[in-house]
């Protein structure tokens, strides 16, 4: 068998979805390896990568939310005014109203569903375009924080310190520091759960009708309508659940930062995007994979960290990076996926 022949049976038996996850895989292991040549310090211990999920827990389950609209056709660029909102409510709950943790989880996922239901509602049901609805639910959002409260502060309820301080010990991925004490390496509860909900989301997609039906729509909104699925329950299921775990993403990331403030989480929308795309989910719709997204996020954070570590730590040098990643990222898919076509016609 020829090398062309090869790679078009290759092309042939993988998808769209598996072609894209590999390649994020890849750039992201390329990326770290990297790191770890051209850096060290940090990158050469295990911590530095548990260091990267502890950070970006929450952004890991915003991710994965938004590849669910992105995967079904559409987009919510509202989920970071939601997070911010999410730690602002919990923060006051908790120190203003003397609120316990069970009540404040209540309130992230609340107003988590509440984002789902009337923004998915209007985007299914009204059929009004999911930037526009997405818009005014960030500007809403963010208008609800400073409401609120205006001014930051840091959460001093006891019981709710005592489990943001509490670590999951990693067994033997410690390290020993320049006295030869042994530290164990640790990540915090919100990565535990970001990774369960990769694992549920990702089962989710892989096996059930709902699963399919996302890639359906997304893919071709009449062809799915021809095969009997319900094309507006689908969109309106794909925004709840994406602001469901951008309520809960809120309050991982309430749980890392441990204070409420009205400039937090700004961006994350724009970054979890960008994290979606790296990920190999298309804005076309149809094509992508909660793993990817987890892998798009550890390749955006280590990029990141890299430019930290160049001593570039002005912001506009991050911008400036994700950007061209971004435009890098997609001209391999698009190279790809016409290299695909190529083969498959040939």
């Amino acid at each position: 068998m020829n090398k062309n022949k090869l790679m078009n049976k290759i092309f042939y038996k993988m998808s769209d979805t598996n072609l894209l996850l590999v390649i994020t895989v890849v750039i992201f292991l390329l990326l770290y390896i990297g790191a770890i040549i051209f850096q060290g310090g940090g990158f050469t211990k295990p911590q530095m990568f548990f260091t990267i999920l502890n950070s970006n827990a929450a952004l890991i389950i915003t991710s994965i939310g938004m590849s669910i609209v992105m995967i079904s056709g559409g987009i919510d660029i509202s989920v970071g005014g939601v997070v911010a909102l999410v730690s602002m409510c919990c923060a006051v709950y908790l120190d203003f109203h003397g609120g316990s943790i069970f009540g404040s989880i209540l309130i992230a996922l609340g107003i988590g569903l509440a984002f789902g239901l009337i923004q998915g509602f209007l985007v299914a049901y009204l059929d009004i375009q999911p930037f526009i609805v997405s818009l005014a639910g960030m500007f809403f959002a963010r208008g609800m924080t400073t409401i609120v409260n205006t001014a930051p502060f840091n959460v001093e309820n006891e019981a709710f310190n005592k489990l943001k301080l509490t670590r999951i010990n990693v067994p033997g991925m410690g390290s020993y520091n320049r006295k030869g004490i042994y530290i164990p390496a640790y990540v915090e509860i919100g990565v535990v759960v970001a990774l369960i909900i990769v694992v549920v989301l990702f089962l989710v997609l892989r096996y059930t009708k709902l699963g399919r039906s996302f890639y359906a729509v997304g893919g071709n909104k009449q062809s799915a309508l021809m095969l009997g699925v319900n094309v507006k329950r689908t969109k309106f299921l794909s925004h709840v659940i994406c602001s469901l775990l951008a309520g809960i993403g809120g309050y991982v990331y309430f749980l890392h930062v441990g204070s409420g403030a009205a400039s937090h989480a700004a961006g994350m929308e724009m970054n979890a995007i960008a994290s979606s795309i790296i990920g190999g989910t298309m804005l076309t719709g149809g094509v992508g994979n909660v793993i990817g997204s987890f892998f798009g996020v550890l390749s955006l954070s280590t990029i990141q960290n890299i430019v930290a570590g160049a001593g570039l730590d002005d912001a506009w040098w991050t911008g400036i990076t994700i950007a061209a990643m971004l435009c890098i990222f997609l001209l391999i898919q698009s190279v790809v996926m016409w290299q695909k076509k190529k083969a498959l016609n040939s």
